[in-house]
This record gives C-alpha cells, sequence and structure tokens, in this order.
C-alpha cells in the first residue's frame, strides 16, 4: 500500500488543546504508511512547531467571519496535492475544510470536535444554526470523532451525524516528555516566592478563569506568600486583569500569556487548577497527571471522566469560589494527601489515555477510510 496523503486543518494557531491534539497525531502518525500536511492561519505557535518539526504547512486565512476565499484556497490546495484525507479540526476549520473538500469523490474527510462548544452558547438562535450546520456537513463526513464520552452521548442526542458515522477517539499524550526531572528549572523572567497555584488556559468565557481569581483573593488569607499563575492568552485577557485589579490581587496574581514552556511553568505549581464552565476531554488536565500534580477540577462533564472526586482528585462547584477555597486550602494544609492524589492521577492517565492508544486508533480510522476509497474506485 502507498502512502496515505493526510491534510490536517485547523484554524487557530495558537497552542491550546486542539492544537495540542493535532501536533501530537503529524509527530508520532507513522511516517512509512502516512504523509501528513498541515493547513491553519498563517502566523503563530502552532505554525512554529509544525515548521520545527519539519512538517509542510500551508497557509491559509480562516475566521468567523464568512468568506468564499477559504473555501477557494482550501479546494485548490487538495486539488494541486492530491490528499487522500482531510482531517479537520474545530468548528471554524470543519466548516470551510469540509465544504472545500465535499466534491472530492477520492478524498475521504474526518472532522473532530474538541468540545462540542457551540451547545454552550448562551444565544439560543446561534446554537440551534451551528447544530443545523453541522448536521448538514456531516453529509459530507465520513467519520465524525468526539474525545470524550459526554461529547459523544451529546452527538447522538443532537443528531450531530449519523452514529455509524460518530467515532470515539479521547486524547492522549505523550508521558515520557513528562518525565524530565529538570522540568521547572529552566524558567526564565519568574520566581517562585512561595506556594503556586496555577491554571493552563485559553482566556475565554469557557474556562471560567473568574472562579480562580475571587478563590485566590481568599486564599491568601490563610497563605499569604501565595501566587496564583494563569498561563495563556484570549479575548477576556484585559477584563480579568481588570478584576483582579478590583479584587486586591495584583500582588497574587500572575497572567504570564501564551506560553510555550507552559509544561516547565506546571511543573512549578503547588496545585492546578481547572475552573472550565465545560470541556471535551482537557487536553491540559492530562498534562497536569502527567506531571504528578494535585489537581482541582469543576464537576462537569469531561473533566469528571478524568477526575474521581477524593481519589484521583477534588471537584467543585464551577459557581462557587468557596468549595474551590476550601479543597485548596485542604489539599496545601495536608501535602501527603496532595501527593497521593497526583500520583493516582498520574496512574489512571497513563494507562487511559497514552498517545500510543489514541494514535492507533486515528491510524486504523485512516486506512480504513483510504480502503474504502481505493475500493470505490475500481
Amino acid at each position: 500500500m502507498r502512502k496515505i496523503k493526510v491534510l490536517e486543518i485547523i484554524d487557530k494557531t495558537f497552542l491550546g488543546g486542539g492544537q495540542k491534539n493535532l501536533l501530537s497525531l503529524v509527530k508520532n502518525l507513522d511516517k512509512k504508511k502516512f504523509d501528513i500536511s498541515v493547513c491553519s492561519n498563517p502566523k503563530g505557535n502552532l505554525v512554529k512547531e509544525v515548521e520545527r518539526k519539519n512538517i509542510p504547512h500551508f497557509p491559509v486565512s480562516m475566521s468567523k467571519r464568512f468568506s468564499r476565499k477559504p473555501v477557494k484556497n482550501i479546494k485548490a490546495l487538495i486539488e494541486r496535492e492530491n490528499f487522500d484525507i482531510v482531517h479537520t479540526h474545530g468548528g471554524v476549520a470543519g466548516f470551510y475544510g469540509r465544504w472545500a473538500a465535499r466534491k472530492f469523490e477520492q478524498t475521504a474527510v474526518v472532522h473532530t470536535l474538541h468540545g462540542v462548544h457551540y451547545l454552550y452558547y448562551r444565544n439560543f438562535f446561534l446554537k440551534h444554526l451551528y447544530v443545523c450546520l453541522e448536521r448538514f456537513f456531516s453529509r459530507f463526513t465520513d467519520a465524525v470523532i468526539f474525545v470524550s464520552k459526554s461529547d459523544q452521548k451529546k452527538g447522538k442526542k443532537f443528531k450531530l451525524a449519523s452514529k455509524e458515522k460518530i467515532k470515539l477517539i479521547e486524547n492522549g499524550i505523550d508521558y515520557s516528555l513528562f518525565q524530565n526531572k529538570s522540568l521547572g528549572r529552566n524558567i526564565k523572567g519568574e520566581i517562585k516566592k512561595g506556594l503556586v497555584i496555577g491554571t493552563v488556559a485559553r482566556l475565554h468565557r469557557q474556562k471560567n478563569i473568574p472562579l480562580l481569581l475571587k478563590a485566590g483573593a481568599k486564599i491568601r488569607k490563610s497563605y499569604p506568600g501565595i501566587e496564583i499563575w494563569v498561563v495563556g492568552g484570549g479575548p477576556l485577557e484585559r477584563k480579568l486583569q481588570e478584576l483582579s485589579r478590583n479584587l486586591g490581587t495584583n500582588d497574587t496574581v500572575c497572567f504570564l500569556g501564551e506560553r510555550t514552556d507552559a509544561p516547565e511553568l506546571m511543573a512549578r505549581f503547588d496545585l492546578f487548577v481547572l475552573p472550565s464552565l465545560w470541556e471535551g476531554l482537557p487536553y491540559v488536565l492530562l498534562e497536569a497527571a502527567a506531571l504528578k500534580k494535585p489537581v482541582i477540577g469543576t464537576n462537569i462533564d469531561g473533566i469528571r471522566e478524568i477526575i474521581e472526586n477524593d481519589k484521583t482528585g477534588i471537584l467543585v462547584s464551577p459557581k462557587n469560589p468557596d468549595e474551590l477555597v476550601g479543597a485548596a486550602i485542604r489539599l496545601l494544609n495536608n501535602r501527603l494527601f496532595a501527593e497521593k492524589l497526583g500520583l493516582n492521577l498520574c496512574k489512571k492517565v497513563c494507562e487511559k489515555y497514552s498517545i500510543s492508544l489514541t494514535i492507533n486508533k486515528i491510524q486504523k480510522l485512516y486506512i480504513q477510510l483510504f480502503r474504502q476509497i481505493e475500493r470505490s474506485s475500481t
């Protein structure tokens, strides 16, 4: 069998969960079987990582504002390069990429939803519109991947694709990358003065960072030297900085922006907090687990699949800062218990969410679809 030509498409180029998932695919897919390329917006940390791995990158500007130009450019790219499989990641890339690929009969189309975000839109019309769009584009999609069991259930409930097209392929990471004992020693510009509670997240409504900031203002009453590290950028950065000022926590909260050395920073955390309102299967939580960090997460779908309360972490309400305060102080007061939770979480996640499991499932899917195309053409 000849090499299968695969084009991975994603729009945004910050290093979020979907982008890290894509990078893990292009790095770990069997190069003897697959010829992999990436298409995304032109600039950003994702592009730098792709180029550093010597993976062909095709820049196409994509945004939520409707335009025919991305469709035209992606269509021309597929036609010129003769891709066997087009794999889109997330809503915007899924819209443009699947529209462009829909009339190429010799190209299989795969789409991954890294969280079904539009189901949480507050605007009912927009929510319904995106559900209808997903149903429509699933007609031109050979497989629709969900990254968590809870999202898979939602996909079936809202009939986002036919049952035979819906696939469950959970996120996985390479845990060997997090076993370096020197992690956390090479950070430039930050000095850990005391205990650190941290999160790594896109500064977006989904990630619910105000919960952590409000809790941090109370935690420091018990631990005056505590530091809150917020790693990530996004549209709410200024508002969150203003909230921190209003809470009087300027000397406690450090906004560190989007970083390519996030694992280095996470290695310095004493507690990792994921205060999200909704999630698919949070990639960053797997990274925290690989670092054996005690984790506090909100009691929501996606996080519940990884965290079992009081066994592999602590679950709290996404709307009650006092619950987060109580959980944090409990772990800071009992470091042996906190360490036990981190070790238990690492063991569970290393067994269930390894990159090898994810890659094996993706490769089998790609080969299956490729063979279907070959049979249909003979």
